[in-house]
Formats: C-alpha cells, structure tokens, sequence
C-alpha cells in the first residue's frame, strides 16, 4: 500500500497545497524503477498470482468459517487467517516496498510469501508454510529498515515497526502459537503500514505540539496491546485504546480532509480513507465496550473492522495507484468504483450488526456480500482497465 519510491518529505506552502495534496494522493504515474527491478516482471506475474489465489481460498474458508458448506472448506478454514494476512497482505506489501526500493534482493521478501502460500495450498504442513511467511517477514524487514537508513523520517520509521509486527507474529505462528494470541501482531503489521503511509502525506496539514506525542502513544499503545494479547482482557483494553487514538490522529491529520473537496478520484481515494478511519475508531470502541472475554462475537467484531473496514478500504482507495507501479497496467477511475466500496462497508456493517445481536443467518450472509464486493471491485477495474488500453489504441499515432 506504499505508493512508489519514498518522495520528498519537504513541506510545501502557498495556494498550490490543494493542488500539490491531489497529486500526492492520487497521482497514477508509477514509480521508476531501476535497471534490476525492470528484469523482474515474470516472477512479479507469479507473486501475484499466488496472492490472487491466497485470496481466493482465504474468502472460501471465510464462508465456510461463518457456515456456509463448502468443497474443502473445513480443511480449509484455519488458514483463513494466514493466508489472508501473510499470503495476500504480507505478499503485496513487501512486493510494492521491493518496487520502491529497487534491486533483486528485496524481491526475496514476497517471492518466500507466495512460497508459503503454495505450500499451505499444497497440502503441505503448517509449519513448513509458517516458516516460508517467517522468511518473507524477515527479508521485509530488513528492506524497512534500509528505507529508514536511506530516508531517516517518522513515517520510514513507523513503516519498519510495522514490518517487525509481522515477523513477530510470523515467529510466534511459526513456533505453534494459536492465532487468536498473535493476531494482535498481525493487525499491528497492516495498521502500523497504512499509518506510516498516511503519515508522511499528512506533512500538508497543520499539526500542534500535541500532535506527535498522540501520534507516539497511539502506536505505543496498539504494540503493546499486541504484546498482551489481542484477545485478553488486558490487551483488547490497550488495543482498543490505541486503535481509537490512531483512528482520531489519522482522521485529524490525513490529507484526505482537503482531498474530498476535490473531484475524480482524488475524491474516491479521500473517502476510502476516512470510511477507513470510521471502522478503525469503531473497532477500538467495540475492544473496549464488548470485549473477546466478555462478548461472544468481541473478537470477530473487531478483526473483521478492522481488516474488512479499515484495511480493505485502504486497499480499495489505493488500487488505482498500486497497480500501474506494480501490475503495470493502468486502471482509469469511474463513478461505478463507488458501488463496490459502499457494498464492502454495508457487508462490514451487517457483519457487526450480525454480531452485536448473535444472528447466525446475519453473519453467514454478510460473507457472500463481502465476496461481492472484492469480486465487483475487480470487475470494475478489470473493465476500465481494457477501456484505458482501448483508448489508447484509438489515440495512438
């Protein structure tokens, strides 16, 4: 979800910020890449087919999870959560921060992601798949922390934490601990990326003195809530917490609140990342008022706002820029990219809603819409990308 090679951090003034802010968040041009990332464009298709099909069968062993009877689904379902996280997530993450930072070698990082993918695909043990994803994680990381060398900044610095999120949890997967105890490590990896990312575009908005110290404790907090637990009674009080300050820092700080005022998809992309704040803040009011120990639905309530609500909003808002610096292929915007988002957050709505009040047929059925939603996004930009390709055919000299 990084947007290219770490850009300017300098402040800019004057009356072209809202111009400048647009260009920032919704620039399509992708990154450019050296000689060495250039020659890697077959294992790229690769790397992200195995992520498309990490997704696949991590929405299959979704439904089957929320009770729908599947093919293989009860086989299935307890690599829901991984492959989600490390197969799709940690794949395309560490694929566009080996984009951004060039070379061969980071490559390794997704390249050991889709490795694990195939093998937990494959039939073949946890643990084998586990230590694949730990692998990626660890490669990852090590690319984080040369972005940090390369560009010292708070949000190189945040991007990297998050980096070690995900092998800590990897580790801790890897060594036979259960999910639901380092799935807080987890959400921490993907909450901790898009707060780093957002970070360093929020450069365009006022900040108080106040305002880096909240920034601070907020990720202070969600680490340590991750550290205790996501599921206990400690650490759902820590997380929640953390995920509230995070979720009002970013919604007060993004730039996003000057890019709604805009239209096209600087507009799309702004309200993708504010609905993403909602959730965020609404996961961290459900840890802390219907907590795991004390509600039986607590943790899927808050898991599925923030994976769904926050993170796939992000995914959703920044897939017009991802996929030419990644895919190389150019997806034009279009009002239809709304229908999808506003399905993906009613499914995220009925799916909250379903649990609050334990309605079996509630949550089922919320799944088949979130599958709806990812499936029409990507009809969506499957159709304006073949219509860009025929425009340019018509165009071209």
């Amino acid at each position: 979800m990084t947007h290219g090679v770490m850009p300017d951090t300098a402040p800019r003034s004057g009356a072209g910020d809202d111009r400048a802010a647009s260009n920032d968040a919704a620039s399509p041009v992708p990154p450019r890449l050296d000689p060495a990332a250039q020659t890697t464009g077959p294992q790229r298709f690769v790397i992200l087919a195995c992520a498309a099909g990490a997704l696949l069968v991590g929405i299959w062993s979704g439904l089957g999870r929320l009770g729908w009877d599947l093919p293989n689904g009860p086989s299935l379902m307890q690599l829901h959560g991984p492959l989600l996280i490390s197969g799709v997530f940690g794949t395309l993450v560490s694929l566009e921060r080996a984009v951004a930072l060039g070379g061969r070698w980071p490559y390794a990082a997704p390249a050991f992601s889709a490795c694990g993918t195939v093998l937990l695909m494959g039939g073949a043990s946890l643990r084998a798949g586990a230590l694949a994803y730990l692998l990626a994680a660890a490669i990852f990381t090590l690319a984080s922390l040369v972005a940090v060398w390369r560009q010292p900044a708070a949000f190189t610095a945040t991007l990297a934490i998050g980096a070690a999120a995900w092998l800590w949890g990897s580790g801790l997967w890897a060594a036979g601990v259960p999910v639901p105890d380092l799935v807080g490590w987890w959400l921490a990896f993907l909450v901790l990326t898009i707060a780093g990312e957002r970070l360093e575009l929020s450069r365009l908005m006022p900040r108080s003195r106040l305002s880096r110290p909240l920034y601070l404790i907020a990720v202070a907090a969600v680490l340590t809530g991750a550290g205790e637990g996501f599921a206990t009674a400690r650490g759902a009080v820590l997380s929640g917490v953390g995920l509230l300050l995070l979720a009002s820092w970013l919604s007060r700080h993004d730039i996003a609140l000057r890019t709604v005022r805009l239209g096209g998809q600087a507009r799309f992309m702004a309200i993708c990342m504010l609905a993403g704040y909602a959730w965020l803040g609404a996961a961290g009011i459900l840890l802390l008022a219907a907590p795991p120990g004390m509600h039986a639905f607590g943790y899927d309530m808050a898991l599925h706002a923030v994976l769904l609500g926050f993170v796939l909003s992000m995914v959703f808002g920044h897939a017009l820029i991802i996929l030419p610096a990644v895919m190389r292929i150019r997806p034009r915007f279009g009002p239809a990219l709304y229908a999808p988002l506003a399905t993906l957050h009613a499914s995220v709505t009925l799916r909250v809603v379903s649990d609050l009040l334990a309605l079996d047929a509630g949550r089922r059925w919320s799944g088949v819409v979130t599958a709806a939603a990812i499936a029409s996004f990507a009809a969506c930009l499957a159709l304006s990308t073949r219509s860009a390709r025929r425009h340019q055919g018509r165009t071209a000299p």
